[in-house]
């Protein structure tokens, strides 16, 4: 199966110029016990791996026309912004930490995640131990790293999904389509960009806890990309149980 597709975001003098038909956007924020600066960081390690490709984990199901726009690889840029409010206590210093080792894709089959790709959660919810947790899968050709100044409006779109309210508060990643003209001083930027690629936005699945010494070597982690195809494999332990066919519900 391929996963990367071959584009990367223009150069950007305002994000809102630059969409397509689509962008997909999400707030980025400390998690898992990790700060935003040390996510990006391993995010590039992990693309540098991936031959450009690095999954972003998300908290939130994909929007309903997500698997349609990936069967039909529909080029969509996702746009990833600084939340404006401090993270959470549970985000900063989570109980229990898990890494995500497979994903169902847009025809429903469950699979391994690549190789290069290191998804990290906190592992608790408030019903208990987390069982979902999504994933987008991008792509750059370029290094990741914090921009600053590029602005971005979410006011000048609307949900693509439903009837096409505006983004809610609790929104924290969703599938836009823009509808108006930006406002020139909005309160975001576009701090990160890329191109959703493979299966665009996915469920993860079959979590592991992390201890304290896997979540420390990751952390620590300064070393070349073998070595970090190395950690990754560690850090996921045995994955051998059978890929299966998934019911058509987990994709939801």
């Amino acid at each position: 199966m391929s996963f990367i597709r071959p584009i990367s975001p223009r150069p950007l003098k305002s994000a809102n110029s630059a969409l397509e038909a689509y962008v997909c956007w999400s707030r980025m924020q400390s998690e898992a016990g990790q700060s935003l600066d040390a996510i990006i960081d391993r995010k590039e390690r992990e693309r540098q791996a991936g031959q450009g490709l690095f999954l972003w984990g998300v908290g939130n199901a994909p929007a309903t026309a997500i698997r349609k726009l990936a069967l039909m690889g529909m080029p969509i840029p996702i746009v990833f912004s600084t939340m404006k409010s401090k993270p959470k206590a549970v985000d900063m210093a989570p109980s229990r930490t898990v890494v995500w080792r497979r994903y169902v894709d847009e025809n429903g089959i469950e699979r391994l995640l690549p190789k290069s790709a290191l998804v990290t959660s906190r592992g608790e919810s408030a019903k208990g131990a987390k069982k979902r947790h999504y994933a987008l899968m991008c792509y750059s050709d370029t290094p990741l790293r914090l921009i600053r100044g590029v602005p971005f409006d979410p006011g000048a779109f609307r949900n693509v999904s439903g009837v096409g309210a505006p983004i809610g508060a609790s929104q924290v990643t969703a599938l836009l389509r823009q509808v108006a003209e930006p406002n020139q001083s909005p309160a975001y930027e576009a701090n990160v960009v890329a191109w959703l690629t493979g299966g665009y936005w996915v469920r993860l699945s079959d979590p592991r806890e992390l201890d304290s010494k896997a979540i420390a070597n990751i952390a620590s982690f300064n070393g070349s990309t073998d070595e970090w195809l190395e950690l990754v494999s560690r850090v996921r332990g045995s994955t051998t149980r059978t890929v299966r066919r998934k019911a058509e519900a987990l994709l939801l």
